[in-house]
């Protein structure tokens, strides 16, 4: 069985991993690819800039994410979960997230008005789902994690 900081040291080797290819991505596979295909196809070329905006900004919610997972991995690690800081990154997780489902759901809007092809507008649409299935979900943990600390609190103050 894994210990607590085994899992911990496991999951930052993962983030930084998933960092560093959210980087790869955002400076050089997005804007190279729609670079290329904005050459490819030219009357296409006003979609590259708000697909890269929209992409751009869904890379920069993964790095928050990222960010926020991090230090609340540290904050496990020190045995620190349950206190309002920690509510603070799950806050930031959540807005992160939240932006992102947003940006996605007006891309997806814009491609499921263009499209002639069933197939996309279900495949969007199923992603917006899982996405705010997701972000429910972190809603439900968040408020696990404020009754926690709550309680938490009360017994320190009974200890």
């Amino acid at each position: 069985m894994l210990t607590t900081r085994q899992v911990v040291l496991l999951l930052r080797v993962l983030l930084v991993t998933a960092f560093v290819a959210v980087l790869v991505l955002q400076f050089l596979s997005v804007p190279g690819t729609l670079d290329y295909r904005a050459e490819v196809n030219p009357d296409l070329e006003w979609r590259r800039w708000v697909l890269l905006g929209v992409l751009e900004l869904e890379l920069v919610g993964a790095q928050v994410v990222i960010v926020c997972t991090w230090m609340l991995l540290g904050m496990v690690q020190q045995d620190r979960i349950f206190s309002d800081d920690a509510l603070r990154w799950v806050d930031g997780m959540i807005a992160a997230l939240g932006v992102g489902w947003l940006a996605w759901a007006a891309l997806s809007l814009a491609i499921v008005l263009d499209a002639d092809d069933p197939g996309m507008p279900l495949m969007l649409a199923i992603m917006l789902l899982a996405g705010a299935v997701f972000i429910l979900i972190l809603l439900v943990m968040r408020a696990l994690l404020r009754k926690a600390t709550t309680l938490h609190t009360d017994l320190e103050g009974v200890i």
